[in-house]
């Protein structure tokens, strides 16, 4: 299966595991690199920039293929070490990072000088048109079904992924809302060159999170994430659950972020992850756990929606020239 992000990544299929804080550790990003994939780890998932030289170093401990690491850039009132964390990522030679959140256009210059391939997470069009001009090689376009941050146009991929691809002249991976092979085939077919997934390795059996939350996806519907923070304008989509509803109702009345804290603060969703406490804290998740019923190995994973894939496009040509 050959795109431009294949060849521009160097790996065998088009399917990007996302940079998810407290999920993107070696154990996952290394098991999706050895299935054909680019795995990633994330960065701000490490405490310290030594640490994530260390995770880096275990990731090649279990992959000979290539990985890259998200950098997320968000902005904080004590911002953590964003340059320490770009040195630790281009002293330990990685050559593919994902950046995320604000613009990383201060970051470009330096990792085009080490020769890194660079994948930018937009929620826009215009987003990913400054992206391109500031000189990111690929443009992750997050659909409004994503989890974590959706933006704040609410524009669907049915829409978003179109109008990226005939905007921009670098490549474009579809993100969000896929979980399957029918996904990965509409993606194509919209004019994208990859997918990205995050929420669909979550449930894995390589995800490092524990099996109650896996399970606790398994079984929702389409219908069970919430929109939070949407009254702060920094809208987060996440998984139903009773922190998710009290922030909403929280948010109805009125109350600011400084009211919500506690509730979400990421200490908080990091040992609900890891506890296996579904309503201990915030846990992100897309609408795609509408469409996830199992929990298979990575390879298992993607092979099935590399197979899926093929069977979706070769119908759908058959009915065309029918």
């Amino acid at each position: 299966m050959r795109t431009r992000v294949t060849e521009l990544l160097g790996i065998q299929y088009p399917i990007i595991q996302g940079g998810m804080q407290w999920v993107g550790t070696a154990e996952l990003a290394s098991a999706v690199a050895n299935a054909g994939g680019l795995g990633i780890l994330t960065a701000l998932t490490q405490p310290t920039p030594d640490e994530l030289r260390l995770e880096i170093q275990r990731c090649r401990g279990m992959t000979d293929r290539p990985f890259g690491v998200n950098l997320t850039i968000l902005p904080a009132i004590t911002p953590p070490p964003y340059a320490e964390y770009l040195r630790a990522i281009i002293e330990s030679g990685i050559k593919i990072v994902e950046t995320a959140g604000n613009s990383p256009k201060d970051f470009i210059g330096l990792l085009k000088q080490h020769d890194i391939k660079v994948v930018h997470k937009c929620t826009s069009v215009r987003h990913a048109q400054s992206a391109e001009r500031h000189g990111v090689d690929i443009v992750s376009i997050d659909g409004f079904e994503c989890a974590g941050h959706p933006g704040e146009d609410d524009v669907p991929n049915m829409i978003l992924i179109p109008a990226a691809v005939r905007a921009l002249k670098i490549p474009i991976v579809a993100s969000g809302g896929i979980g399957d092979g029918r996904g990965m085939a509409a993606a194509f077919a919209l004019g994208a060159e990859g997918i990205n997934m995050g929420t669909r390795f979550m449930c894995t059996k390589e995800a490092p999170i524990h099996d109650n939350i896996k399970q606790a996806l398994v079984s929702a519907t389409e219908r069970d994430t919430s929109l939070m923070f949407r009254t702060m304008h920094n809208t987060a989509r996440v998984y139903k659950n009773a922190i998710a509803e009290e922030v909403v109702a929280m948010e109805k009345r009125g109350a600011k972020f400084e009211e919500v804290r506690p509730l979400v603060a990421g200490a908080r969703g990091k040992v609900a992850l890891r506890n296996g406490d579904v309503n201990g804290g915030v846990v992100s998740a897309g609408m795609v756990i509408g469409l996830i019923d199992d929990i298979p190995s990575c390879a298992d994973l993607i092979q099935r929606i590399v197979g899926e894939c093929r069977e979706h496009l070769n119908a759908a040509r058959l009915m065309a020239s029918a």
